[in-house]
């Protein structure tokens, strides 16, 4: 290579180094920097009595310090950190927030059958809709920042709407799990009783048989349901033998039952099997169910299996309550023979877990924390009644990861009351403070 050369290629070189360099700056200049994510929000509550949900007593003077949806940490006799917002509740019993196990969103009250097929026959599922975006917020304001709802009532999956609408921020409302459509054989759940010329509504999805029992609980898991509920008896009655049993017809074969929760568990779901005889109840043990619903006719031998398998009972003690005085037959007796059967699975140690079935009886009407008092009217204390409804729930819901009590790394759902349920549990029926994720819903308290 000769010297002239050499400096022509090194010329060169730089040149088009330069050029790339300036390139490089100029995108550099032109990218703009990256924006910082904003500090989530830190709120510091002041709680003068704080049932945490884990511990035996109440912890005083406690500050739980939030930082955006989630709890931070929990120091008694602690101070707020400096240039935090503070939430004063130094007055107040601050517990987690409430559960309801067993609702139905879209139904408005349905003591008698005459109020059940209106509803189902003048109401469009839109309307119906609405007034569930209603009932989801006058249940967060009572305390209750999760709920499971266990079925449309003939709304197919409108649910699943008001869920998404909720978990979207159009609405408030608590966080839900929902099973849509619920399961029965033809014919073993209204609307029933019309001309057979007229094509009528049904509160449920009508399944028959072992393939039909799968696709159905495929179709209802595509369409966004977390469980699966089927009804497993109707027609209680008490035997002319006077054994004192409540007894029912079984809905499905046994073999149905089976693919429902078969299939349910295949897809990782669980399912919930309203069951009020104890043949009823039996056939939903049998087939492998997650939670019995209303129990009513719960016999002892079918609690110790319960006990033994770990499987929940949610015994929705207010509905059945309102509802008998108006549906009277075997309503009453069947009120006294829940309490008796709810009372030895204290006891005995059952998974209780709380639910109200409102919707069973006007959103507008009763408060879901009245069912708190029949626990302890029936015999719990007050605390197991608070952790039916906070801890129970959570780990019934799979989310005690998430909720239930109030610790570090749980959602920030937290609710307050003025005086002490532990020494009078109606107060629950008296919520003034409500937070979920981190966002204050309602504060009756002034500061």
């Amino acid at each position: 290579m000769n010297i002239r050369h050499g400096f022509v290629l090194a010329f060169v070189f730089a040149f088009l180094s330069t050029i790339a360099l300036s390139a490089a700056n100029a995108q550099q200049a032109a990218t703009p920097a990256a924006t910082p994510t904003p500090a989530l929000k830190q709120i510091a509550i002041r709680a003068g009595h704080l049932i945490d949900g884990k511990s035996e007593k109440p912890v005083e003077n406690a500050i739980v310090l939030i930082e955006g949806e989630k709890i931070v940490s929990v120091t008694p006799g602690g101070a707020a950190p400096a240039g935090v917002e503070v939430i004063d509740l130094s007055r107040a019993t601050v517990l987690p927030g409430f559960v309801d196990a067993h609702t139905h969103v879209l139904l408005q009250g349905d003591i008698t059958q005459e109020d059940y097929d209106e509803q189902l026959l003048k109401d469009s599922i839109p309307y119906r809709a609405i007034l569930a975006a209603r009932n989801a917020r006058i249940a967060l304001s009572n305390g209750f920042t999760a709920i499971r709802d266990l079925e449309t009532e003939g709304a197919m999956y409108a649910d699943v709407d008001v869920k998404k609408a909720i978990n979207k921020g159009e609405v408030p409302g608590p966080h839900m799990q929902v099973s849509t459509r619920a399961m029965t054989p033809t014919g073993m759940y209204p609307l029933m009783g019309y001309s057979w010329e007229i094509q009528v509504p049904k509160g449920v999805q009508y399944v028959d048989g072992v393939d039909e029992a799968r696709k159905a609980v495929r179709e209802q898991i595509m369409f966004g349901a977390d469980w699966i509920k089927y009804y497993s008896d109707h027609g209680y009655f008490y035997s002319p033998n006077g054994d004192g049993v409540l007894h029912s017809h079984v809905n499905f074969t046994d073999e149905e039952a089976k693919a429902i929760v078969d299939e349910t568990h295949r897809l990782g779901r669980k399912v919930a099997a309203h069951a009020i005889g104890s043949d009823g109840i039996a056939a939903a043990l049998k087939a492998g169910v997650d939670s019995i619903e209303h129990g009513d006719g719960l016999t002892e031998a079918e609690l110790d299996e319960m006990v033994r398998r770990g499987i929940y009972w949610v015994p929705t003690i207010m509905v059945g309550a309102y509802v008998a005085p108006g549906r009277s037959g075997n309503w009453p007796k069947m009120v006294e023979t829940e309490k008796k059967a709810f009372q030895l699975a204290t006891k005995k140690g059952v998974k209780i877990v709380l639910g109200t079935d409102a919707g069973g009886f006007d959103w507008k009407g009763l408060n879901e924390a009245l069912e708190f008092k029949y626990y302890v009217d029936y015999g719990m204390t007050p605390m197991q009644a608070i952790r039916t409804g906070t801890t129970g729930a959570a780990e019934l819901l799979g989310w005690s990861d998430k909720m239930g009590s109030i610790e570090a790394g749980k959602w920030a759902d937290i609710v307050a009351v003025s005086g002490d349920p532990l020494k009078d549990i109606t107060e629950l029926q008296r919520v003034k403070f409500v937070m979920k994720g981190g966002a204050v819903f309602k504060n009756d308290f002034h500061n």
